[in-house]
């Protein structure tokens, strides 16, 4: 008899859905099969399945839509709203952050997505788990691999739930019939779980196939990830007793990825991603990436290239290209991100922003033609007069051709109040660019998406010795050396021309799409002269901190602009301002602001949609309404008072 495998996404009901498991690229060629027996999983060739559908459910189908962006970069200090307001709830903490969120559009996120999508994975880790267990082969390697794999798929999706909630259930056992009485596990438990888990990962996996496969070195990442959050100011109210090994651990864990994946030589390097399953995609420093592929057979789609591009093609001399990417603008930078960067000595922002485009519109009696500069971002400082407006229309005159620019903004302007926010203009988080797409308006990218590379495995290793140093074991100089290897790197080097420019809309030459690529708008150069203002230059630069007694400029304004003064905060501002310079765009800074307790403090300063809103009950999300409408308490529906009590305080 067959058992139809199917999950209640408005009860939580973990029920056994793996016979619509796809595939998604590589490694992940398993074939779609619905409403298979659940011997099926009894079977090498069946346990092998669902793997490859736990690693598109898990790592891929995140990717597709609107909820990574919306719940791990908005309303942060770093990004808010960039024109497309379909999500702007999630940046702006207005009353319509609730437990039920109201859709402005069919693009909103409702607060049950990210819910479900993790319960879905953690159910798949189950059956995963429990048919890795029983599974009778002489094949030990699948076995053990298997069982490693639905471990890390388990502590993954918990570590993000707990993360994102705090206290959630916790659900450990595949079902195979409804299921409706749940309660919440305390975070502690569900972090000692996570932790439980990737530990075993660890034991079982092996260090062969990153960042494609899951290895030991991903599980000691996320192990030490883990360990980290669980050290971290929101779980101060019952860590102590864990605080300090919990670092130790990190740093050890840390230690052991970083002997393995050394950093790309140059920052430019990860993002160079010129055709689908190029060099880029493999680079060492990546630990592990969601695949995708060209592949229309293989199911998912990378949405995020274009959650990031602000808009050009509504501009005088500009259409819209492959190679401009389709502009969503649901995200733009804050003046945090033009503040925070060493702007002359530091790469990561020029290889991070696209600041200029190619004109590929020339309208007819002008002086104009195809490839001449047609939008110039500046990002210039407080104090520059040079330029009276935010916009400037034909007046900076382009030095390359001698005609005037069509389109110039900068970020402080002499004679304007306006800023680049009030304009909804801004240069394009370029990071997670692809031009390999379909057509135009094609918004389904095939390129891979770091989960995790081993610069942040630096960072958190920095993060947890300054934590010890804090507790009194060590010194805040021992965690130099991490961080300045990461520095060093971003450092433009000997003979590098600081003006090269590239990003994923290099690779229209990778499109199935028939077209002129001379329309294209995507221009290898970027604006740091113009920005900067210097002559032009070859040398190396110096980003080497000798002593956090003395800390960048930059980091020194933003830590006089938070108000820190004591030794720890401002370590920890430093630290954080380094994750953004490092990190921007990764998925990852909600998550550090709300385990940090920063979350407030920081969208308050930065992020002007945030600033009247955001309370400190924000650090956690709403517990989806859906999930309280839809369990049970001795066989009844939840009372007003009990469902109230399952949720997070200031919902």
């Amino acid at each position: 008899m067959k058992t139809e495998i199917k999950y209640n996404l408005k009860l939580l009901l973990l029920v056994i859905l793996i016979t619509v498991m796809g595939s998604c690229k590589d490694f992940l060629e398993e074939e779609l099969t619905t409403q298979r027996s659940l011997d099926f999983y009894k079977t090498e060739v069946g346990v092998m399945s669902l793997s490859a559908g736990t690693y598109f459910q898990v790592l891929d189908n995140p990717f597709g839509g609107e909820v990574m962006f919306s719940m791990c970069n908005s309303g942060t200090d770093e990004f808010h709203v960039g024109g497309d307001d379909s999500n702007g709830v999630w940046n702006s903490y207005d009353g319509g952050l609730k437990s039920e969120v109201p859709p402005m559009n069919t693009n909103t996120v409702a607060t049950d997505d990210l819910w479900n999508e993790m319960y879905i994975g953690i159910g798949l880790a189950n059956l995963l788990i429990e048919s890795a267990t029983k599974l009778e082969t002489s094949n030990i390697d699948i076995k053990y691999r298997s069982l490693g794999e639905g471990y890390f798929f388990r502590a993954y999706n918990y570590l993000r739930l707990v993360a994102q909630y705090g206290d959630v259930p916790l659900k450990l056992e595949s079902s195979n019939s409804v299921e409706k009485e749940f309660s919440r596990a305390s975070s502690e438990k569900v972090l000692q779980q996570v932790i439980d888990d990737f530990t075993h990962a660890y034991n079982l996996l092996d260090n062969v196939g990153a960042p494609m496969k899951l290895t030991k070195d991903a599980a000691a990442h996320f192990l030490a990830k883990a360990y980290l959050l669980r050290a971290s100011e929101i779980n101060d109210s019952w860590n102590l007793a864990t605080k300090q090994s919990d670092l130790q651990n990190v740093v050890s864990l840390c230690d052991e990825v970083i002997a393995n994946h050394p950093l790309a030589t140059n920052f430019g390097d990860l993002w160079n991603y010129t055709k689908p399953d190029g060099g880029n995609e493999f680079l060492p420093e990546l630990i592990l990436s969601a695949q995708f592929n060209q592949d229309k057979a293989t199911e998912g789609f990378n949405f995020q290239p274009v959650v990031f591009t602000a808009r050009y093609d509504d501009l005088p001399q500009m259409a819209r290209d492959l190679s401009g990417m389709r502009p969503y603008s649901r995200l733009a930078a804050t003046y945090f991100i033009y503040g925070c960067y060493d702007m002359v000595n530091d790469s990561r922002f020029w290889k991070t922003f696209r600041t200029k485009h190619r004109l590929n519109r020339p309208a007819p009696g002008t002086v104009y033609e195809k490839g001449d500069l047609g939008i110039m971002y500046v990002i210039n400082q407080p104090g520059d007069t040079r330029f009276p407006n935010i916009y400037n229309a034909n007046t900076i005159i382009d030095e390359k051709t001698g005609k005037p620019i069509p389109n110039v903004f900068v970020t402080y302007a002499s004679q304007s109040n306006n800023t680049l926010l009030s304009l909804h203009r801004f240069p394009s988080l370029s990071k997670h660019f692809d031009a390999a797409r379909t057509s135009v308006n094609d918004n389904r990218g095939v390129r891979d998406m770091v989960v995790a590379r081993s610069a942040e495995t630096y960072l958190m290793a920095a993060e947890a010795i300054i934590r010890l140093a804090t507790l009194g074991s060590g010194s805040y100089e021992t965690a130099l050396p991490y961080i300045n290897a990461v520095r060093e790197r971003a450092q433009y080097q000997e003979g590098e021309d600081r003006s090269a420019y590239t990003d994923g809309g290099a690779a229209y030459p990778f499109s199935e799409l028939v077209w002129d690529t001379n329309n294209r708008s995507f221009m290898p150069e970027n604006s740091y002269y113009e920005s900067n203002n210097i002559t032009e230059t070859t040398e190396k630069t110096d980003l080497h901190i000798s002593s956090f007694m003395v800390l960048p400029e930059q980091d020194e304004n933003i830590i006089s602009e938070l108000g820190y003064s004591n030794t720890y905060d401002r370590m920890l501002c430093f630290i954080l301002n380094e994750r953004s310079r490092e990190l921007a765009g990764e998925y990852l800074r909600w998550e550090d602001l709300s385990r940090t307790k920063t979350l407030i403090t920081r969208a308050r300063a930065y992020n002007p949609e945030a600033k009247a809103n955001i309370q400190d009950f924000h650090v956690l999300r709403p517990v989806p309404q859906s999930f309280l409408d839809g369990i049970q308490k001795d066989g009844r529906v939840l009372t007003a008072d009990e469902k109230q009590a399952l949720q997070n305080p200031g919902y």
